[in-house]
């Protein structure tokens, strides 16, 4: 049987290089703040969709809260275990932690005691580390809404939320209550029901590389 002749681009230097290229061409970065372009171009590689960008929502100067933040040791807490594999650790400025506690062995018992989903109830158990962290949340909207009752409640407060829970049930709500009540906390998050793990996993990775 002959071998296909597939011609593609095999250099990942080169890959990488047109992809933002691409981006940067298809992109209207007009009405972004300077400091969320970077993470606006990752979200868009991550997921090949210029058009997110008119979702986005963000507060002030959050490119620079969020890289001192780890620079400065922050854990970065996940609601699934597809975010924590997205970050690049070895790029992590001080080896910081990167906590999930979705697969704790009391979150089942946990959730049926608190009537809520897993993933609600593993926010539950991330006060003690919550204070000055990085939270990412690429799944659960009962994840976001649990954090921001725990907000309410008097939780310690996060140093940054990035909010991209996905989904056809509470996805876009749980994104509006973040930006109307985030409680003290900045945060990134898209408007609407699109998220995902590589969403939250990018944003980031984009803290730790803003080199585009």
């Amino acid at each position: 049987m002959s071998k296909p002749a597939y011609s593609y681009i095999r250099d990942p230097a080169e890959i990488y290089r047109q992809s933002f290229a691409a981006i940067r061409r298809e992109t209207d970065l007009s009405r972004l703040d300077e400091d969320l372009t970077p993470v606006a171009l990752r979200l868009v590689h991550a997921c090949a969709m210029p058009e997110i960008v008119d979702d986005l929502a963000a507060s002030p100067d959050v490119t620079r809260v969020g890289r001192d933040a780890l620079a400065g040791g922050a854990p970065i807490l996940t609601d699934v275990e597809m975010v924590a594999r997205g970050v690049i650790a070895n790029r992590l400025p001080q080896e910081n932690d990167v906590i999930c506690r979705l697969g704790d062995p009391s979150i089942t018992n946990l959730a049926a005691s608190q009537n809520t989903t897993r993933s609600a109830a593993a926010v539950t158990l991330w006060p003690d580390q919550l204070a000055g962290a990085v939270v990412a949340i690429g799944n659960a909207p009962t994840a976001l809404f649990r954090l921001l009752e725990g907000l309410a409640e008097g939780w310690p407060a996060p140093a940054l939320i990035l909010g991209f829970p996905v989904g056809f049930i509470g996805a876009a709500e749980s994104k509006e209550a973040l930006i109307e009540g985030a409680h003290g906390a900045p945060y990134i998050t898209l408007r609407g029901r699109r998220g995902g793990s590589a969403l939250a996993a990018a944003a980031v990775n984009a803290l730790v590389d803003v080199s585009e």
